[in-house]
Formats: structure tokens, C-alpha cells, sequence
């Protein structure tokens, strides 16, 4: 089984943080958001290579950083080669720029670069290999917050039956988390949902086209989860984890 980590954004939100470094990279209680990530990865047993796929301007940042990892398996860095926010490939369509380099024919964990969540990813792909495909979602309590998301609906088996991403009147509390799994016969829809001009930045757009295609199920959590997109939920995140480290000492 492959990972990937999604960390190919600009992040212009974080400014001036992000200016020199990405987002994935930036301490969140002294550490890098991407090594708690990795460490959480690395008590799947069949994870086999780590890929991370970033752009021209931080592509330095990732090798340097995976250079000093020492790990049983290989981190290996993809360079899409974009240079600004205005021509990225988006992260659909970064998706598809690594199968095709890697020439990749295996499963697949997908993983945003910016996402801190507590809920134990091995038991995550536990389920995911019985499902086929799976997408983490946690319980949201305020159905305003929801707007920022994308909502989910699924059935008593845990099916998706609807998906609408950053909905005007959410009616649902189950917000779509970027952490997917494909078994790799599911790899092709990919390309597929690109060739016919579908939005290839925001992965919850895929998801919501490809529920409709084949069975897509969801993995319900509700440990504590940071989708860190702006400088109040980072300062969030980082708060708490330095306090949890201080408590440590």
C-alpha cells in the first residue's frame, strides 16, 4: 500500500508564515504538522512508500525534510513543477500527476498535508480494505460551521446517499475529512472525472462526482481533528498541542 500526502498548495492564507515555507512544514507544538502524519502512518504494517506531492517553490523544503527521515519505508517527493497559486495543478489533479509518475498499481491512502486528526489511522485502513473505498468524516455539532466542509449523508451501512461540498443550508452534522482510501481498481476514476473538465483542486468535488459512480463509504470519527486553512485554526492547533507537550515535561 502507497500514502500519499497532499502538500502541493501555497497555502496564501497563512501569510506571512507560508511565504518561505509550506503549510505541511510549519511547528505545530514544535513539530512539523507532516510528522505527526508520518508517525501515524507508520504503524500501518503494509504501508510500503510515502509519497508527498508539492510544487517548484517548496520541493527543496520537502527533500530536505525527507532526507533526515530514517524510516523502513521509502518518502519519495514529487515535484509538480507549477510556481504559483494561479497555474497549480489543484489536488485532483495532483492526484493523477503521481499515479502517472510513479507508475503506481496498488492501494491507496490519500491524505491532506494541512489535516492534524486523533482517530487511529490503522483502524482506518482496517475498514477501508473490507469497504473498497473509504473517506474519513467527523461529527460536527454547529450546522453553521458545516458551510465550511463538505456535508455527507450515508446509509445504515455506511454508503454515502449524498455529498455537497461547502453546502448554503447544510442539513447534515457529518463533514467530509480529506483522508481517502482507493483500492487500486479504483484508481482510473481519477483520470476519468479530470478528462471530463471537473473542478481538480478541491478532492471533495471528486468525492461527491464518484459516490454517484461506484460505492463510496465513510468512516465515522469524532476524536478531535484541525483542518488548518487560516491563522486562527493554526494558532488554535498550536495552543493546544504546545500545552499538551508542556504537560509532558
Amino acid at each position: 500500500m502507497k500514502v500519499l500526502f497532499l502538500c502541493a498548495g501555497y497555502a496564501t492564507r497563512l501569510y506571512p508564515l507560508t511565504l518561505d515555507k509550506p503549510k505541511p512544514l510549519l511547528p505545530i507544538g514544535g513539530k512539523p504538522i507532516l510528522d505527526y502524519l508520518l508517525e501515524k502512518v507508520e504503524k500501518i504494517p503494509e504501508v510500503d512508500e510515502v509519497y508527498v506531492v508539492t510544487n517548484q517553490k517548496f520541493a527543496s523544503n520537502f527533500e530536505n525534510w525527507a532526507a533526515k527521515k530514517k524510516l523502513r519505508f521509502q518518502v519519495r517527493v514529487f515535484n509538480d513543477r507549477t510556481l504559483t497559486n494561479e497555474t497549480r495543478l489543484g489536488a485532483v489533479g495532483d492526484m493523477q500527476f503521481v499515479i502517472e509518475e510513479a507508475k503506481l498499481n496498488d492501494d491507496l491512502l490519500v491524505i491532506a498535508g494541512d489535516n492534524l486528526f486523533e482517530f487511529d489511522l490503522n483502524d482506518f485502513v482496517k475498514k477501508a480494505k473490507q469497504k473498497g473505498i473509504l473517506i474519513a468524516a467527523r461529527y460536527i455539532e454547529n450546522l453553521e460551521d458545516m458551510k465550511r466542509y463538505g456535508e455527507i449523508e450515508k446509509d445504515e451501512d455506511g454508503k454515502i446517499i449524498y455529498l455537497k461540498e461547502k453546502p448554503e443550508k447544510p442539513r447534515s452534522h457529518l463533514a467530509a475529512s480529506c483522508v481517502y482510501f482507493f483500492k487500486k481498481e479504483s484508481l482510473s476514476y481519477i483520470k476519468k472525472y479530470l478528462d471530463e473538465g471537473n473542478n481538480p483542486d478541491q478532492p471533495g468535488r471528486y468525492i461527491e462526482w464518484l459516490y454517484k459512480k461506484v460505492p463510496v463509504f465513510v468512516y465515522e470519527f469524532r476524536e478531535k481533528w484541525y483542518d488548518i486553512g487560516n491563522m486562527d485554526q493554526y494558532k488554535k492547533a498550536d495552543e493546544e498541542y504546545s500545552r499538551r507537550r508542556n504537560e509532558k515535561i
